[in-house]
């Protein structure tokens, strides 16, 4: 197995429960890491052999493009698509951040992590 990881995507979207995140948008952070099998394409050196990284930021843009009221949902889409899409892919691990979030305090980030299997 091995590893690919998409570090730092970062998109403006409106996600958020207040009316304002939804009207006037943030700063987001999407940090990505799937497990796939390396083996076929570390020895053939073709695309078509292992997962495509273009794709990957791909479907984290247009989701992160779909308002939703948590970053959680957005998040499970995400996951949803990836597993959807790419059959290679076993594991996911995906982290979704608002940077500066509106919360009434000195916030650089809130996280939500999640990590999926393919069952």
């Amino acid at each position: 197995m091995g590893t690919i990881k998409l570090q730092n995507i970062r998109t403006f979207s409106f996600h958020g429960c207040l009316l304002e995140e939804a009207k006037i948008g943030s700063d987001y952070r999407v940090d990505l890491e799937i497990k796939t099998d390396l083996r076929k394409s570390s020895l053939s050196d073709h695309l078509k052999d292992t997962v495509d990284y273009v794709l990957l930021n791909k479907i984290v843009e247009e989701e992160m493009a779909i308002r939703s009221n948590l970053l959680e949902h957005v998040a499970n889409r995400i996951i949803v698509r990836i597993f959807g899409e790419i059959p290679e892919v076993s594991r996911i691990l995906l982290a979704v951040s608002k940077l500066n979030p509106p919360m009434g305090g000195d916030v650089e980030a809130v996280t939500i992590e999640m990590e999926e299997y393919r069952t």
